[in-house]
């Protein structure tokens, strides 16, 4: 019965901590980051360019938005706040699945199979890419925090924000792409899709091409990205969410 109890006060807290996450962090960033990822999960359907080295899915054009706000979220907020937010937004990414797949069932009189198949979407995808997503979350926001700590003169200057974010993007990235095209185009595809697949080479070289790719978004927008760190810092965004986590520490240490 104790062990029940702590478990429950344990969920209980861990959700207010969420709440008030998400009613801290500015709501625009939020909708951005959600918007991008149930887009990379449906844009990821679509194979824009194969070969025998190479395969590039549609995803690439807004995953880079996605690991972006991670970044911002991670250094103002900490790594467990953005990985908090990146749980949410998979969450909401799999009501809206769930939606679709719904949408694309119910009979209707006219011919709507080419919109069906499109939002119905593939049960395997939508696995991979939440698998995918999840995991290289958690790698990049820990790398982020990590890469950030070694910088012990100036944190918040623009080398520090530029070498935590490009970094710990790069490797993410890759490991987001790595686990997603593994999953559905070597382990799943073969089998439902008639026998079409990536080889394992072209998960490789799709991951690194694609990391590099959205490594180069990064660089463009980060600038915009350090902008917002700033603001936030400067206008103490999140200040209650801060002052509950404080106080949250030190009940612990009593």
């Amino acid at each position: 019965m104790n062990i029940f109890k702590r478990c429950h006060q344990k969920v209980k807290q861990s959700f207010k901590e969420s709440v008030l996450l998400l009613r801290s962090i500015p709501s625009v960033v939020v909708a951005l980051f959600v918007t991008s990822v149930i887009t990379m999960n449906i844009l990821a359907n679509k194979t824009l360019y194969q070969s025998q080295y190479l395969a590039i899915d549609a995803g690439i054009l807004v995953s880079w938005l996605s690991f972006l706000s991670m970044d911002i979220v991670t250094k103002h907020f900490g790594p467990r706040a953005s990985t908090r937010m990146s749980i949410f937004a998979v969450a909401v990414n799999l009501l809206v699945c769930l939606i679709f797949y719904i949408a694309s069932i119910i009979p209707t009189g006219t011919d709507f199979s080419a919109f069906n198949s499109v939002v119905g979407g593939t049960w395997f995808i939508l696995l991979s890419s939440t698998v995918a997503f999840i995991s290289s979350a958690i790698i990049n926001n820990f790398m982020n925090y990590g890469i950030g700590k070694l910088f012990h003169k100036n944190p918040d200057g623009k080398l520090a924000f530029v070498t935590r974010t490009y970094i710990s993007t790069f490797v993410g990235q890759f490991f987001d792409n790595l686990i997603f095209a593994v999953l559905t185009f070597t382990v799943f595809a073969p089998i439902f899709w008639n026998g079409f697949h990536w080889t394992f080479i072209q998960c490789v070289t799709c991951s690194i091409l694609g990391a590099g790719l959205e490594l180069l978004f990064e660089i463009v927008f980060s600038p915009i990205g350090y902008a917002i760190c700033k603001n936030w810092k400067r206008n103490t965004v999140g200040e209650s969410y801060f002052i509950y986590m404080k106080e949250k520490r030190n009940e612990s240490l009593n």
